[in-house]
């Protein structure tokens, strides 16, 4: 194994505390060393100027938490099984996003290993893992993470992940890793007593921004990021909020990330992906760079989340407001952004860029329901809260027949009645009850009662948000879990269905009576969105799927009943 070496620039002294004996590094560089090397399982911490011991900031494992010592790991330990995986590319696949600590009732890697056959046997291409390093305390979403290289604990730490990844690869599953580049969490965080790893100067809705302008930090993240694709054998990352990187280097941190991911990707012999969340709407993220693009593999559209929710709800507050006509679900559905140089009345100012119409459908990531939109709702509710069956039945629909790559949010498949909310457990008292009532004041301020925004320092409201597995005996539930294998599966069926030529898309829609139609080469997809049964003309077809079976198709003609979606192939 490697010696021990920690990067602390402006330090006089350090001293590495390991089992107990103190020993003086000798400093070059900016980084501090001393020749003995590591043993699996050894106790060190690292003390500057005589300070307390602090943990490693490239620490493997946090045996007790993110406030002791660092624990030696080795990765290369781990007898992996899946030599043969040759990895999944991301066109034509489908994604399935799960929370570790409520995707079971157990919350650990090894109780989520025993759920991934259901996730097979759905159709599932991969499966993407909200954040997983370590953070304060036994529970939340996994975004106030501290120690990036290291598996939280709670969750079973390192060798507990390795396990689930050849688990999933075993069966045929990608592992996409959500990954938080952007900002650290509140408690925990020794970062900067080691370096300038925090820029002071700018700051974003989470704290103080990461210090991109440092050469070694913009390091400290991508070696971060061949962590997970190399060391652990994921199949690629799902960058969080990249629009709050505040980098005015040349080249940016995410093109130098996409241009060693690539290398690695052709040394492994693997196709490794790296998906940005970006509230941009910009598509040269994902352009390649030999058209000055940063070259990323896909991007999040939440554009096409606010369409078809609202073509669902009616719901047109906040960000709603500019879909309330089927006219943005036929936009998103063809074009891919909404705001692409519109006005935002959210945002009041133009927002977005057309996305160029060469650019493969298949790059931008869209859902009906996902982490963000669930659980930043003040009640966590999802859409099976006010929605009938035949409205979740169309909401599956278009989310696995839309014309990119579609992600599932876990439990959307049978419609889980658990809600998804924002859950914590700081330690700090203080920070608890400053996080509960931030939490509260910030939705009574847009009119919510208090009493109906769950406390998220109150354990009851992480049990409220796992699944039930028992729910899946239900006979609505199965109904629908039902359909999503079969749309899954019409996906591998119809060739259109993951086509990615945005030049084939068409749409249309009538907002009185609340009918759409999005057509896809030779299928159409056909939604009553109403209250009312409508009738449509349509060109000679056959029904390959219907959500209601009182819908019917009269030679050129479909009457289609209320909330119901057929899928015709002409």
């Amino acid at each position: 194994m490697t010696a021990y070496r920690v990067w602390a620039p402006a330090a006089t002294t350090v001293e590495l505390n390991i089992d107990g004996e103190v020993v003086p590094l000798e400093s070059s560089g900016g980084y501090w060393s001393t020749d003995r090397e590591q043993r699996d399982g050894e106790r060190y911490g690292y003390s500057i100027d005589g300070g307390a011991v602090l943990p490693d900031p490239r620490s493997r494992r946090q045996p007790d938490g993110v406030h002791g010592l660092s624990a030696v790991y080795d990765p290369g330990a781990f007898s992996w099984t899946d030599r043969s995986w040759k990895g999944r590319q991301l066109a034509g696949g489908t994604i399935y996003e799960l929370h570790i600590g409520t995707f079971t009732p157990q919350g650990t890697l090894d109780s989520a290993i025993e759920r991934l056959d259901h996730l097979v046997e759905l159709g599932i291409d991969f499966v993407e893992v909200l954040p997983v390093n370590s953070f304060n305390g036994t529970h939340n979403w996994g975004y106030d993470g501290v120690l990036w290289y290291s598996v939280q604990e709670t969750y079973g730490g390192p060798a507990a992940y390795q396990r689930f990844v050849d688990a999933c690869h075993a069966r045929g599953l990608g592992v996409i890793q959500d990954v938080v580049y952007n900002h650290l969490g509140p408690s925990g965080n020794y970062l900067p007593q080691y370096g300038p790893y925090l820029h002071t100067e700018s700051a974003n809705t989470w704290g103080s921004s990461v210090n991109l302008d440092e050469a070694e930090v913009r390091r400290y993240i991508l070696d971060n990021a061949k962590l997970w694709l190399g060391e652990y054998h994921v199949d690629g990352l799902r960058l969080d909020a990249v629009h709050a990187l505040v980098d005015t280097a040349t080249p940016h941190v995410l093109k130098e990330m996409a241009e060693e991911v690539d290398a690695l990707s052709a040394f492994v012999g693997r196709p490794l992906t790296l998906i940005a969340e970006s509230d941009l709407n910009d598509a040269s993220l994902v352009a390649p760079r030999e058209a000055n693009g940063t070259g990323l593999a896909s991007q999040w559209s939440d554009d096409y989340h606010h369409a078809l929710h609202v073509a669902l709800t009616g719901e047109t507050t906040g960000y709603y407001a500019d879909f309330a006509s089927l006219g943005a679900l036929a936009k998103v559905a063809t074009k891919g952004f909404f705001h692409d140089g519109t006005f935002s009345s959210f945002r009041g100012r133009d927002h977005g860029f057309p996305i160029d119409p060469v650019t493969p459908t298949w790059r931008l990531v869209t859902f009906s329901q996902d982490h963000d939109q669930i659980g930043n709702r003040a009640a966590g509710d999802r859409l099976t809260s006010t929605l009938d069956a035949g409205q979740l039945a169309i909401a599956a629909v278009f989310t696995l027949c839309s014309p990119y790559t579609p992600m599932l949010f876990q439990g959307e498949e049978w419609g889980a009645s658990t809600p998804w909310q924002f859950f914590t457990s700081h330690p700090e008292p203080d920070l608890g009850r400053a996080t509960a009532e931030g939490r509260i004041a910030e939705f009574a301020a847009m009119g919510w009662d208090p009493a109906t925004v769950p406390d998220p320092q109150d354990p009851q409201t992480f049990e409220r948000s796992k699944l039930d597995w028992s729910e899946l005996a239900g006979e609505e539930h199965a109904r629908l879990l039902t359909l999503y294998r079969e749309l899954i599966a019409l996906r591998r069926t119809l060739p259109a269905l993951t086509d990615p030529d945005f030049a084939r898309l068409r749409a249309s829609f009538d907002d009185e009576l609340r009918w759409f139609r999005l057509e896809r080469d030779d299928v159409s997809i056909v939604a009553n969105f109403g209250d009312s049964e409508v009738t449509l003309p349509v060109l000679e077809a056959t029904v390959v799927l219907s959500t209601d079976a009182t819908a019917r198709l009269d030679g050129t003609t479909l009457v289609l009943p209320s909330h119901a979606a057929v899928i015709l192939q002409h």
